[in-house]
């Protein structure tokens, strides 16, 4: 999730409209309705479509503040039914705990180690989301000790996939190959 110009939460991945709209600027310098108009919807508009039973992971990638969390209590209720909120930024995790304590939420991260699982825990989340390659039977078995949910991202294998689901991983970004079968 990042923000428009005026601050509305979008569903934008990168930090431009390069790699997928072919338009190099920043969602900050655009409106939400310049933004609809080249793919890039609102939360708001995202969750409207998406079924209440699918899960989410919904990913901060910048401090969206109450805007953020007022258009997910409005879709997913105020515990966050069937959802997390995961971030590599512990601040804005922090804020979104702070702001609704009931939600859960995953500190994203590149590997399983005890100082990762430390901040995870100082933060109250359930879990981290980890790089696919980070996530070993040691780093889950600590993990575990802390009470600790794993999810992993962003798998390309379905090998890799079962490897991930053996080791007790709770969710696994896929993509590509990963989807089939």
């Amino acid at each position: 999730m990042r923000a428009s110009r005026e601050g509305t939460p979008i569903v934008l991945h990168d930090a431009t409209l390069e790699r997928v709209q072919g338009h190099a600027a920043r969602a900050a310098e655009w409106s939400a309705s310049d933004l609809a108009a080249v793919g890039v919807p609102t939360l708001a508009a995202a969750l409207a479509v998406v079924p209440p039973t699918a899960f989410l992971d919904i990913e901060l990638k910048e401090d969206l503040g109450t805007p953020f969390v007022d258009a997910l209590r409005a879709a997913r209720g105020p515990d966050l039914a069937g959802a997390v909120v995961s971030s590599f930024d512990a601040p804005a995790l922090a804020w979104v705990r702070a702001t609704a304590p009931t939600w859960r939420c995953w500190l994203n991260a590149e590997d399983l180690l005890p100082s990762t699982l430390d901040l995870a825990r100082r933060l109250g989340c359930a879990g981290v989301a980890a790089r696919w390659t980070a996530v070993d039977a040691p780093g889950m078995d600590r993990a575990r000790a802390l009470g600790l949910e794993v999810a992993a991202w962003t798998v390309h294998r379905r090998a890799t996939f079962r490897r991930l689901a053996r080791l007790g991983a709770v969710a696994v970004c896929v993509e590509g190959a990963a989807l089939a079968g």
